[in-house]
């Protein structure tokens, strides 16, 4: 990995962090919904014509359909429930319950496709929830303005992540990245639209929640998803999955900077034992070889 590689894989844990910095601030000045059409309208404006200058925008319109799945299950849905969410929970333990989603990747390769497990990546599976489990019992309450709900919306939304990674990867298999991440943009920011105009907030937000729209479209959406197809051209995937570990830190260290949220020993303990169980379920720790 070069040092621009590295640049790159820091820079998007940054980016990707501080999308749940600027959820928080913004969710309550725009509602979830409304919030999530900009940031994906704003995204999809962004790699619109990065798609045409690349001479891809063809296979946008020929894949219109599994753009639309893709769109439902990649932004539409997980992004909602996560602006969502941190209605209710700091933006530190939505990126820590984010960092789940290559556990229920793994899981769903077992139980949907029969794919085969080897036993340092069984063992983090049950890690990962272990993880989860302590974060729950810290955290959840389902009492009227509790936690609880909130954090069972964090893991649909990771479980989205999992059904639409193995979707695109037998359903939309040789198309070009780039290609997968605008259609899914664009056809989120259509399906969102008439629900975004229905749930528009009353009072127009004040100027720094729409900063925080702005910086949440172009740079934590568009410019990310740049950096990441970058990563996986020139490091693989392998290594660009290494993200999801980075996430976590970001994601705790801004909502501690810039909203100063509370850091608990019970947080970090379960966000450690969640990276941990994700480490071993992607392959980037092995059990040692007898």
């Amino acid at each position: 990995m070069t040092p621009r590689n590295l640049f790159d894989l820091i820079l998007l844990a940054a980016l990707w962090g501080g999308s749940f910095l600027f959820m928080r601030y913004a969710a309550p000045a725009f509602g979830a919904i409304p919030l999530i059409w900009l940031r994906v309208a704003i995204a999809a404006a962004c790699l619109l014509p990065l798609l045409w200058w690349h001479g891809q925008s063809g296979q946008l319109w020929q894949n219109a359909g599994a753009m639309l799945v893709v769109g439902l299950l990649n932004s539409t849905v997980p992004f909602v429930l996560i602006a969502w969410a941190v209605l209710s929970i700091t933006s530190g333990l939505a990126s820590i319950l984010n960092a789940i989603t290559p556990i229920f990747t793994a899981l769903i390769g077992v139980l949907w496709l029969k794919e085969k497990l080897s036993k340092s990546q069984m063992l983090g599976l049950l890690i990962g929830f272990g993880g989860v489990l302590l974060l729950a019992a810290d955290k959840a309450d389902f009492k009227p303005g509790g936690s609880g709900w909130a954090i069972v919306a964090m893991l649909v939304a990771t479980l989205c992540y999992g059904i639409v990674t193995h979707y695109i990867r037998h359903k939309l298999a040789g198309i070009p990245s780039l290609v997968t991440a605008t259609g899914a943009q664009l056809a989120a920011a259509i399906v969102l639209l008439p629900f975004a105009y229905w749930f528009w907030p009353a009072v127009m937000p004040d100027l720094k929640a729409w900063l925080a729209v702005i910086g949440l479209g172009v740079g934590c959406t568009a410019l990310a998803f740049v950096l990441f197809f970058r990563l996986l051209a020139e490091v693989g995937a392998s290594r660009a999955v290494a993200v999801t570990f980075l996430i976590p830190v970001f994601g705790v260290l801004w909502g501690s900077l810039f909203l100063g949220e509370t850091v608990s020993t019970p947080m970090l303990v379960g966000g450690a034992v969640i990276v941990l169980g994700t480490a071993l379920a992607t392959g980037v720790l092995r059990l040692p070889a007898r």
